[in-house]
């Protein structure tokens, strides 16, 4: 049994608790090395403690010579894991505050030596033109406007590993005959179980109005095969491990090129734009 010494030893102070009250709101609850949380009383509990143990041991323990991606890094929860465990991490949100929070924690675990944060969209990463061993694209897909074009541009961004996790709809069914040819009035097996789908969230969603889609399992799986991912592994409901898949032929890889550039603006970038184009 915990003393009490022991326990007031490891409480802390007032002004411990103004520190950290002064940075928040918190979304990351941290568990700081003097024992200190950030966030105690989180609706969902100690989130995202509890999502990362269900992932941890999907991935490498010795993280040293790794490079790292933190899509949607929040206060860096996740970036300090992958810290300690070797990886040189970059972390990217587009909120200011929790990128004010993620720098404070990185001095406060003694990681700012191995952790860098930026502000930046998900659209961005197609101009910095930068692969990383390691990308956690998680708890952003579905808060994307453009998704199919938030994928393909993460994608290219994958050398080793993503780890993708996103808001779904119920079900884990997967029709067994995407593949087959159609003519343009055989639609029924769209309606069918299983079939790749997404819910579109018009109004806001859990109080979210940035909470946009919910595609069902059968979709996530198609539209990370399509970004030219190979599905690897299910660490826990709706996150999903993956790796390049270098055979695949993908539509930014092939004829879709032109569009994926077109449509981040690279394609002027690299060319200028087009002719008669202001």
């Amino acid at each position: 049994m915990t003393s009490l010494l022991q326990q007031f030893a490891t409480a802390p102070t007032k002004a411990r608790e103004g520190e950290i009250l002064a940075l928040g709101p918190w979304f990351h609850n941290l568990h700081l090395p003097d024992g200190a949380q950030t966030a105690p009383g989180h609706a969902l509990g100690d989130f995202p403690a509890f999502k990362w143990r269900e992932l941890a041991p999907a991935l490498p323990h010795d993280l040293r010579g790794w490079t790292a991606l933190d899509i949607g890094c929040n206060a860096g929860f996740y970036s300090f894991e992958l810290a300690k465990r070797g990886a040189e991490v970059t972390g990217i949100d587009v909120e200011p505050l929790f990128l004010r929070q993620a720098e404070w924690a990185a001095r406060e675990f003694g990681l700012a030596d191995r952790v860098r944060f930026r502000q930046a969209q998900v659209y961005d990463l197609a101009h910095i033109g930068a692969q990383f061993d390691l990308v956690l694209f998680m708890g952003v897909f579905y808060h994307l406007r453009y998704p199919m074009l938030g994928l393909d541009i993460v994608a290219e961004t994958v050398r080793r590993l993503l780890v993708f996790q996103t808001l779904t709809m119920p079900g884990t069914e997967v029709h067994p005959d995407t593949a087959r040819y159609r003519s343009v009035d055989d639609r029924d097996d769209f309606l069918a179980p299983g079939w790749p789908r997404m819910a579109f969230l018009e109004h806001p969603f859990a109080g979210d109005e940035t909470n946009w889609w919910a595609p069902n399992h059968a979709a996530v799986e198609a539209m990370l095969r399509s970004s030219g991912l190979r599905v690897t592994g299910r660490p826990a409901h709706e996150m999903y491990l993956c790796e390049p898949d270098p055979a695949a032929a993908v539509w930014p890889r092939g004829r879709g090129r032109a569009e994926l550039l077109a449509a981040t603006g690279c394609a002027w970038r690299a060319g200028g734009p087009p002719e008669g184009g202001a």
